[in-house]
């Protein structure tokens, strides 16, 4: 089976009901997309399928569609993208376990909505769950990038 994650493809001989987690993550050593409930309520495993959050533990391979981008692939060490930028900035991270599928949600909603409200940011980063509370800095790093992507 092929796949495209991170604009690299890949060829995977697995089950085709095996989740994209798995996929990502044992067979192609992708490890920034982190296992956290196994049924898509806490975010943790959000991937980008053709710019759309998705949670990875979810898709079957079998039934996937469209190109993958994790974390990995959101910006490089050279080039953060504006959310990786704000995150840092904003200091958004305490244990990090939840920060991939938080940015990659982040990203999706910023290219959906390019300047949304406090309540916009609210719903669609609902589904992604942080332990550690960091909730209001997760808001501002949300609004700093959407003024960074729009002065670009």
């Amino acid at each position: 089976m092929k796949l495209t994650v991170n604009g690299k493809q890949h060829n995977v001989d697995v089950e085709n009901d095996m989740p994209l987690l798995w996929v990502l993550r044992d067979e192609l050593g992708i490890k920034g997309v982190k296992y956290g409930c196994g049924i898509a309520q806490c975010g943790a495993c959000t991937v980008q399928i053709d710019g759309e959050a998705t949670r990875s533990c979810q898709v079957a391979i079998g039934d996937l569609e469209g190109d993958v981008t994790t974390i990995e692939g959101l910006g490089t060490p050279e080039s953060l993208h504006a959310v990786q930028e704000a995150w840092i900035e904003h200091q958004v991270a305490q244990c990090g376990y939840c920060q991939s599928g938080q940015i990659m949600q982040a990203a999706s909603l910023l290219t959906e909505t390019p300047n949304p409200s406090d309540d916009e940011i609210d719903e669609a980063m609902s589904g992604n769950l942080c332990r550690c509370g960091t909730y209001p800095r997760i808001r501002e790093a949300v609004k700093s990038a959407s003024k960074k992507i729009g002065a670009a």
